[in-house]
């Protein structure tokens, strides 16, 4: 077999490993994934983790919101989990997913603040974990609009500066998510946007960057 064709080869079964049928879950191998162009980097740039455990990648620090947008990949409703890992630094982490991806610009999300994991002042503490619809619904709009709704604490706070597992749950009424394996969901929310199917991607926001690792998508069956 030529070289030529060893390569297509291995891009066509790469290609079929994203685009497994709804009753199946997709674990993308993101090493391979970013070596073989089925990541869009927005806003960031990226590079490898290579950690017992964690075969991931690091998106760097920047102004302005990043994505890194899974190619070939659609999701509607269903679970996605991730390990992620920001840092202790106030107000310059902030890391998460983007799902119902429309553009780079329009999605839904849901992201940590690792720096408030240890805060000792109770609204820093109701301020760990974040839903936003962009662009029209900010953390900015939705905590003056709906304070307390669409933010929350987690509990027990996970190490700022550790590793955190993460499972959303996603249906056509609410998304829930649960953080470190725990029964109890750290925030339940209700979709605002009319956005439905699109695109998933990590994201990170203004000034911060982040480690991502063990992705798994399940769709609803």
């Amino acid at each position: 077999m030529s070289m030529r064709h060893t390569i297509i080869l291995t891009s066509l079964f790469f290609f079929l490993s994203f685009t497994a049928s709804a009753q199946q879950s997709i674990t993308p191998d993101l090493h391979k994934a970013a070596k073989h162009d089925k990541i869009k980097v927005y806003n960031r740039a990226l590079t490898l983790v290579n950690e017992e455990g964690y075969q991931g990648i690091r998106l760097s620090k920047d102004y302005g919101e990043g994505v890194a947008w899974m190619k070939g990949i659609t999701f509607s409703t269903g679970t996605l989990e991730f390990d992620v890992r920001g840092e202790n630094l106030k107000q310059h982490s902030f890391v998460g997913m983007a799902f119902h991806g429309q553009n780079d610009s329009t999605y839904d999300a849901v992201y940590l603040r690792p720096f408030h994991f240890y805060a000792a002042d109770q609204i820093s503490q109701d301020r760990m974990i974040q839903f936003i619809s962009l662009p029209v619904f900010t953390w900015r709009k939705l905590r003056a609009e709906s304070p307390g709704q669409f933010e929350h604490r987690i509990v027990p706070p996970p190490d700022p500066n550790a590793w955190v597992h993460v499972r959303i749950e996603v249906t056509a009424s609410t998304i829930t998510t649960f953080i470190n394996g725990s029964s109890t969901p750290s925030l339940v929310v209700y979709p605002i946007a009319p956005l439905t199917a699109g695109k998933v991607g990590f994201y990170v926001a203004d000034t911060s960057g982040g480690d991502f690792a063990n992705l798994k998508i399940t769709p609803t069956k």
